[in-house]
């Protein structure tokens, strides 16, 4: 609306301007702050997925990483399932071993467990041969498993190659994470347990794994199996006894048998047939072993770069008389 200027004698335009209320006018800035609102909810919302992703993974390089650092699945990234029941041992989920929240902190724990009661070495070395030796042994064991809480996951038996030590599971406690080469608490702390003792004797053993006789459900020959869980957790025993202060030299053998020994024939999936064995040897079955996967002490030239071990010669001779003194046989040492 335009006003002319009473008394100035100059004409000034004035402009008023309207055109009613709008419908925002009530409300002002009030929705950009609920749209900030909104996006940092939705920021939050991402933060925390990102972090729980985060912790799955580092709890999947847990279970596939053993005590010494050696991945258990050969980078398959997932253990595969079973046909006929759970993947592994068949009891409860144990929790997870902790080791801090980063890669340094689990470590310097790692360091501080195998540093915390240093051994020192025996100035002489017990030697177990004789039954009453072993028998002394498998005392001690149980003795051990016992103060772990482990008595009924425990049994030896003393045979003619040495102290035969099997730690099974049971339906309430297992010794490793089920599906995994992870050990226990319980079980970890008694390996760690047994290693001064070992420390101690001047015997070799065995490590054997076995698994009970459920299968995988991808059978193909590259597959993980029970070949492979049990090799591994015969591996991770080895590394728990070594933590405790076992000598590297004590171990003469690490086998992994999956189901082909089991101790209950019956059930497929039975406690004791999901074990490690520890067979300690005596010094001439050690030998026998050792020479049976090692080169030959006697050997006798058959033609250049040839070479053939000889048989025990009171074993040759034992044959010669039975077959007469007109056996065709001849020693391989007589020319004629």
């Amino acid at each position: 609306m335009l006003k002319p200027h009473d008394k100035g004698g100059h004409d000034q335009t004035i402009v008023k301007r309207g055109g009613g209320k709008h419908k925002h006018d009530d409300h002002g800035g009030a929705w950009k702050v609920a749209f900030a609102d909104f996006c940092l909810a939705l920021m939050c919302l991402f933060l925390v997925l990102w972090l729980m992703a985060a912790r799955n993974t580092e709890s999947l390089q847990q279970i596939l990483t053993e005590a010494d650092g050696a991945k258990t699945d050969q980078g398959k990234g997932v253990m595969p399932e079973q046909v006929g029941g759970p993947r592994g041992s068949l009891i409860d989920r144990f929790p997870m071993p902790h080791f801090g929240n980063t890669e340094t902190e689990g470590k310097q724990k790692a360091e501080a467990e195998t540093t915390e009661e240093p051994t020192k070495e025996p100035s002489s070395k017990v030697k177990y041969d004789t039954p009453d030796d072993l028998n002394a042994l498998s005392r001690a064991l149980a003795k051990m498993s016992a103060e772990a809480g482990l008595t009924s996951n425990l049994e030896s038996i003393v045979t003619p190659y040495g102290l035969r030590v099997m730690m099974h599971d049971t339906d309430r406690q297992g010794m490793f994470v089920r599906g995994s080469a992870v050990p226990t608490d319980k079980f970890r702390a008694l390996l760690r347990k047994m290693g001064p003792l070992f420390a101690q004797m001047d015997n070799q053993m065995l490590i054997v794994g076995h698994t009970d006789s459920l299968q995988y459900a991808d059978t193909s020959y590259a597959a993980f199996s029970n070949w492979t869980l049990s090799a591994n957790r015969a591996m991770s025993a080895r590394a728990q006894l070594l933590a405790g202060g076992m000598n590297r030299e004590s171990v003469l053998q690490v086998v992994g048998m999956a189901d082909r020994a089991p101790l209950d024939t019956k059930r497929a999936d039975a406690g004791v047939n999901r074990r490690i064995e520890l067979l300690i040897l005596t010094t001439a079955q050690a030998k026998t072993i050792a020479t049976m996967f090692g080169m030959p002490d006697a050997t006798d030239p058959l033609i250049h770069d040839v070479d053939t071990a000889l048989p025990d010669a009171s074993m040759l001779q034992q044959l010669r008389s039975k077959l007469g003194g007109d056996s065709p046989l001849r020693d391989p040492r007589r020319n004629k």
